[in-house]
């Protein structure tokens, strides 16, 4: 798990150090403005999605190669938070990003 730094208008993420430092990788991330599943699938291209299942909003914390698995139901979700199994049926919503100085950026 990444910390986040809530900026008042988004979320802060250090990629050195972390799984996002390299493409494919992931990290779950945790701020006072939410929990959030960030992968980097580019150089400088990020999704962030909220972490919290739309069945009965656990929080996702692990995941299956590409895909993010719920530890409850087992509610599976693609890197962009399409549902691809349920029991969950709506998608996660997706959050934009900006990157600049090794620091990804969740924009609320």
């Amino acid at each position: 798990m990444s910390s986040g730094r809530y900026t008042g208008t988004g979320v802060n993420v250090e990629t050195a150090g972390t799984a996002l430092s390299g493409v494919g990788g992931a990290v779950l991330v945790d701020s006072i403005a939410g929990v959030f599943l960030v992968a980097r699938s580019a150089e400088a291209t990020f999704t962030a999605i909220d972490a919290v299942c739309s069945h009965q909003s656990c929080t996702i914390t692990g995941a299956d190669g590409l895909t993010y698995v719920c530890p409850c139901h087992g509610s599976r979700y693609d890197r962009n938070g399409r549902v691809l199994g349920g029991p969950a049926t709506a998608a996660l919503r997706q959050f934009p990003t900006t990157f600049a100085g090794g620091v990804v950026t969740i924009v609320l």
